[in-house]
């Protein structure tokens, strides 16, 4: 298939500038990939598409404030860091603007003082490797100075930065929020538990690669970026324990799906697994785990709607969000929600 196929015409009203409040009265597209058919709800109807013994695999990466605004020691220009991927302790591979201001040896400080940087190697792609200078840990500097990475096509500055994390998020790790978890609620997830429904956890960090274009013609042809998974014995039992008994395992986002398909596709089975994926899915792709998937709306042409396509057949997606656009949905991170079962 040629990434063309994949294009829609998206208004840019439509994209969300910020979370809806509460985060569970955003709206739902609910989508069955049996025939196509659609059905308009809210997302506090969740618990009235599930049914007792399904179980909700969710992904529990937390989003590190991993963009500083500081300047260089000697001349006081403004740089800006977004951290990557920690290398060592206090060794970050980073992107940086502007560029030239972060030549190797050259020293930053962020904060008023409460973090030191050091630029200690260019690699490739322009990325630099630097070194951190901090009291105390790193992540609770970050906490204080940093900013949330949203993606460029939110414009406006977060009041709260938690309404960029879900609120079951655990593991630092994530440059980039899984949006599907942002829905939930402490209350919603009491219902749907309430109902009989399980709830697992598996961390998939989320790398900026998300946002990266496919830029070949054929699809098949792009090189998909890595991202560090995390899956326990414990979701391992109970996702096995689910599809013995006949019952729904429910993907919460494409990085959740990702990784119980990475799983199953390197081991053959579920299993315990810590390993990193690159796992590419795309139409054709043959699912060994998903019943569902609960996701967010994507961008066009990207390797998102892609991977929804493949679960929900290419026709009916690219259909629902044609009725999405028409039924003036809000689309993307802070967007609205699309349930496929």
């Amino acid at each position: 298939m040629k990434t063309s196929d994949f294009y829609f015409d998206l208004p840019e009203e439509l994209i969300a500038q910020h979370p809806a409040v509460p985060r569970d009265s955003s709206r739902m597209l609910c989508l069955n990939k049996a025939d196509g058919s659609i059905e308009h709800r809210h997302f506090y109807d969740l618990p009235d598409r599930l049914e007792p013994g399904d179980l909700l695999v969710l992904n529990n990466s937390r989003v590190i404030p991993a963009r500083l605004i500081g300047a260089r020691e000697d001349t006081g220009s403004a740089i800006e860091f977004l951290l990557l991927q920690q290398r060592d302790l206090d060794v970050w591979e980073i992107l940086v603007k502007p560029g030239k201001h972060a030549k190797i040896g050259k020293r930053f400080v962020f904060g008023d003082g409460l973090l030191h940087a050091e630029v200690l190697d260019v690699v490739e792609g322009g990325n630099r490797i630097v070194r951190f200078e901090h009291e105390g840990s790193i992540y609770n500097v970050l906490d204080a100075i940093g900013q949330m990475p949203l993606p460029p096509y939110i414009k406006e500055q977060l009041k709260d930065k938690e309404s960029y994390q879900t609120v079951y998020s655990k593991p630092l790790g994530s440059a980039a929020a899984p949006t599907a978890g942002l829905h939930f609620t402490p209350e919603l997830l009491d219902k749907i538990r309430d109902k009989g429904v399980g709830t697992a956890f598996v961390t998939l960090h989320v790398g900026l690669g998300t946002f990266r274009p496919v830029k070949e013609e054929n699809i098949e042809n792009h090189l998909m970026h890595s991202e560090h998974y995390m899956l326990s014995q414990e979701t391992a039992d109970m996702i096995n324990a689910a599809k013995a008994s006949g019952h729904r395992v429910i993907a919460v986002g494409t990085t959740s799906c990702r990784t119980l398909e990475s799983v199953a596709a390197k081991c053959g089975k579920i299993q315990a697994d810590d390993d990193t994926t690159s796992i590419f899915i795309y139409p054709g792709f043959e699912f060994k785990v998903l019943d569902g998937l609960i996701t967010n709306f994507h961008l066009p042409e990207s390797t998102l709607i892609m991977l929804v396509s493949a679960f929900a057949g290419y026709d009916n997606v690219m259909n629902a969000y044609k009725v999405a656009v028409e039924e003036r949905y809000r689309f993307y991170s802070f967007g609205d929600s699309m349930c496929i079962l």
